[in-house]
């Protein structure tokens, strides 16, 4: 059955349907229910989530950008994080250029909260010093005009490693105790064992 919402009648779809045609287009209650539901309560529904839909899939959020590295020999990696929608992309550049030789892109992944991260590597071995202002890291939202660009600096780099000069004093001490008690447990165990193989051998000989 389907329903001619302005002459407000059923349209049987088989012969069969006849009967209960008669019967539905004399409760006129439930024609009148159904086409208010279907003419005013649907569109108005469906213009909600059009506009809710719209608010959140168009919005745009800008990503915080870092600079990571395990250690000094590792690749320095361009993190880009929190950033919505996934439309964007990250590269390195030397010289405004955009550089394709030793660098690692990474997948665009999705955050806990809905939003996206994504990394790419550079290569840095073989790298002068001097010439790391050349090279920054550049990221695009396609739907915002201002990319963020961040140079290559080791001020600003984050790392785990910890140079020798910085590690604390008393962790080296602390070692280095710990070390020697282990040393002079090690001899004192080998040297009560050789007296203890001595006794036995001595208590064998006594007893022959």
């Amino acid at each position: 059955m389907s329903l001619d919402l302005k002459n407000r009648k059923w349209i049987p779809l088989k012969p069969e349907a006849d009967v209960v045609k008669q019967e539905w287009d004399a409760v006129k209650v439930v024609i009148e229910d159904i086409v208010h539901v279907v003419t005013q309560i649907h569109p108005e529904l469906l213009s909600n989530f059009v506009n809710y839909g719209r608010s959140f899939l168009l919005r745009t959020v800008r990503p915080s950008v870092s600079l990571l590295q395990k250690s000094p020999s590792s690749p320095v990696s361009c993190h880009a994080t929190g950033f919505y929608p996934d439309r964007a992309t990250v590269f390195w550049r030397k010289d405004g250029e955009e550089l394709h030789e030793d660098v690692d892109h990474g997948e665009i992944l999705l955050n806990h909260d809905g939003t996206f991260q994504m990394r790419v590597d550079l290569n840095i071995s073989s790298v002068k010093p001097e010439d790391w202002r050349r090279y920054d890291c550049v990221f695009q939202l396609y739907v915002v005009e201002d990319d963020i660009i961040t140079k290559l600096d080791k001020a600003v780099i984050r790392t785990n490693c910890v140079p020798p000069s910085q590690v604390p004093v008393g962790a080296v001490v602390g070692v280095v105790v710990g070390l020697m008690l282990l040393s002079v447990c090690i001899t004192g165990l080998f040297i009560w064992r050789k007296k203890n193989n001595n006794g036995s051998r001595d208590i064998r000989r006594d007893v022959l």
